[in-house]
């Protein structure tokens, strides 16, 4: 059963960002993004500990006052614009290890991904342990609706569009008959400890997918981002009665 399994939740929240400054700390609805995430994984009931990742004092203050663990703070090459999110999770584990911590599964969520729900990294969870015959992870992923590739188009140097997938737009097929497509959102990522240690991603050929409703899926990378996700948060009752 994986109750009896060590999950780590690390919600990775570094301090800079250049498009967006300060992002991490700016509300949405009352609260700090990065206080979004620690509260989905302190209610995942499967989750055994949340700690934070962040080389930003404020940041780690907002995530600890709100529940989660400041175990260490982010060295300054693993906080910069080049540094993977891999990179972040492996420092987590190796330094939890070295403290005496070590963990069967690690999720990671990320302040920019602020829909996620609690329900959500139990069902993910639940999904991977019950299918650990063929997969070590699991990740977000969002249907292609409206920008599914079958609608692409070329431009060329006269300014006219070609499609992108077909000779000719005769060839255009309706949303009904196209391939169900998929896109890797941020939501959630969850792995078993050792698979992670083995692969150095989240991504491989024993990856399951974890689908999400498009509204779940927006993620802040702007302000209009967040003024977009704060009208969804104050109207998630109706969003849930359409279903």
């Amino acid at each position: 059963m994986i109750e009896q399994n060590k999950v780590l939740a690390i919600v990775a929240a570094r301090g800079g960002s250049k498009s967006f400054p300060r992002k991490n700390l700016h509300h949405l609805d009352g609260r700090p993004l990065v206080a979004w995430p620690v509260a989905a994984a302190l209610g995942a009931a499967l989750v055994s500990r949340v700690i934070i990742s962040t080389d930003d004092e404020s940041i780690a203050e907002a995530a600890k006052s709100v529940g989660a663990d400041v175990p260490f703070m982010r060295p300054a090459h693993l906080a910069s614009d080049t540094a993977s999110s891999m990179e972040v999770v492996m420092h987590s584990l190796d330094t939890l290890e070295a403290q005496g911590n070590a963990y069967d599964y690690v999720v990671l969520l990320e302040p920019t991904s602020p829909l996620t729900e609690s329900s959500d990294i139990d069902a993910a969870l639940s999904k991977l342990h019950a299918n650990r015959g063929k997969a070590d992870a699991i990740v977000g992923i969002c249907g292609v609706e409206a920008t599914h590739p079958e609608y692409d188009v070329r431009i060329n140097a006269e300014g006219l569009i070609t499609p992108f997938l077909m000779p000719d737009f005769k060839y255009l097929r309706r949303r009904q008959e196209i391939e169900k497509l998929y896109f890797l959102e941020g939501s959630l990522y969850i792995s078993c400890v050792k698979a992670f240690r083995l692969y150095k991603t989240f991504f491989h050929e024993r990856t399951l997918g974890y689908e999400v409703p498009r509204w779940k899926s927006l993620e802040v990378d702007d302000i209009f981002d967040l003024i977009m996700i704060e009208a969804i948060v104050q109207r998630r009752d109706e969003i849930l009665m359409e279903g």
